[in-house]
């Protein structure tokens, strides 16, 4: 799928999460909703690091083009390393290593232990990282040209600080499903992984399915593409996409805030 619909999809990802845990006698208070359905968002476009055209690679200008250019050498090395007899061959590391359930874990597992050992500022990081990429997921064709970089940095730098002084705030969140002393944050790991899984789970719905299993083996193959049966796939930005799936994630999205907040 294209940056808008995964954006969108992780967003609707957690609001339906948020459902679930008022549901379930939890509720996330309204902070954790919002903050966590940005990073969401965000993380939801985080697995394409490994494609040097995809939105994330010029979300953060020179730097984020060179970090895609390693995760992709670094995705086909393991790739090459693993692949067993029925894999096909290729030339790149795009849809492998940062595509897999693993991938997802690990990434989210480092963003919860730098919430707790890095303290705000690395708070502060983790929001801005995936502030910028919910903008530039939500809002793609506003974003669009190196003259709005600074905007948008300025936008997700902003929006980090006002996010995490509403966290701070008791009873606002920062301890919200880990209230144990010293695990503040702790939860931040969580739309992280979500967001790579829903990315993933997206991408298995399109032609080329996606090894989300590895590095599970199923028959000849370590890098199995899942996905749905042939004839029930679309391609990246077709009108399935655009026209079918990004309204349902929309309304999906406002029914789970909705009822996350009590509203209905």
């Amino acid at each position: 799928m294209m940056g808008p619909a995964h954006s969108l999809s992780g967003a609707a990802a957690w609001l339906g999460v948020g459902a679930a845990a008022a549901a379930a006698g939890h509720p996330m208070p309204w902070p954790v909703l919002l903050a966590g359905s940005l990073i969401c968002a965000g993380a939801a476009l985080a697995p394409d690091l490994d494609h040097k055209a995809a939105t994330i690679s010029r979300a953060f200008g020179p730097l984020s083009r060179w970090i895609c250019e390693i995760v992709d050498k670094l995705s086909y090395a393991v790739y090459k390393a693993t692949r067993k007899q029925g894999d096909p061959r290729r030339s790149g590391g795009h849809r492998t290593l940062t595509h897999t359930w693993l991938w997802a874990v690990v990434i989210g597992a480092g963003c919860s232990g730098a919430a707790i050992s890095g303290g705000r500022w690395a708070v502060l990081a983790i929001l801005f990282v995936h502030m910028v990429l919910a903008i530039e997921g939500l809002l793609w064709r506003a974003a669009r040209g190196s003259s709005s970089d600074v905007l948008v940095w300025l936008l997700a730098a902003t929006s980090a600080w006002i996010l995490a002084g509403m966290l701070d705030k008791p009873g606002n969140g920062s301890d919200w499903l880990f209230t144990a002393p010293g695990q503040q944050y702790l939860w931040l790991g969580l739309p992280v992984v979500l967001g790579a899984l829903v990315h993933d789970i997206g991408d298995a719905l399109t032609v080329s399915g996606c090894p989300i299993l590895w590095p599970i083996p199923l028959g000849r193959k370590r890098w199995y593409p899942l996905g749905p049966p042939k004839p029930m796939r679309f391609r990246a930005g077709s009108w399935v996409e655009l026209k079918v799936l990004m309204p349902v994630f929309m309304l999906l999205g406002g029914w789970g805030c909705a009822a996350a907040l009590n509203v209905i």
